[in-house]
């Protein structure tokens, strides 16, 4: 008998100290089901990007065309920053016209610094350019078009004539 009032004892304390534990599951019981249901909803979806992720480096070949890219060429300490380049070549365009709205001579080293900026420009992006190739008026017109590659990737820089005033009528 002895022995059952003690169980019977030790049964009710545990009750009584499991209580606050068993209130807190019925009261956030919505909350936890939501955890859960968010945390499974969440696993799913990253397995399903991981498996189209995968699926579309099958079809594209992906290996195939990094396969010749130097990474290392990317992690160079002394490597320009596209933002950097960026800065630089509105500089530089934002000097071809002077507070008087004529455009100014450059000297040719000034034109090569700008010119070697947009190569640099169109290699962060990825695009292919030919000024290193060309002299001359095909040299300028190049220039014009990598300006305008590099304005379609959303790089814009300064027009190369003055601002257009409004006429008042």
């Amino acid at each position: 008998m002895e022995v059952g009032r003690a169980m019977l004892l030790a049964l009710a304390i545990v009750a009584v100290a499991s209580l606050p534990v068993l209130f807190a599951l019925v009261f956030c019981a919505d909350e936890i089901i939501d955890r859960v249901a968010c945390g499974y909803a969440e696993w799913r979806e990253r397995r399903r990007e991981r498996r189209t992720i995968a699926r579309l480096d099958r079809a594209v070949e992906a290996d195939a065309l990094t396969r010749d890219v130097d990474l290392s060429e990317f992690d160079r300490p002394d490597r320009r920053s596209l933002q950097q380049i960026a800065a630089d070549l509105r500089r530089f365009a934002g000097h071809r016209v002077n507070q008087g709205g004529r455009a100014v001579i450059w000297h040719p080293a000034v034109l090569d610094a700008y010119d070697r900026h947009l190569r640099a420009a169109c290699r962060c992006l990825g695009l292919v350019e030919h000024l290193g190739e060309l002299e001359g008026v095909d040299r300028e017109i190049e220039r014009v078009r990598v300006e305008g590659l590099l304005d379609e990737a959303g790089l814009t820089l300064p027009a190369a004539r003055a601002p257009r005033r409004q006429r008042h009528r």
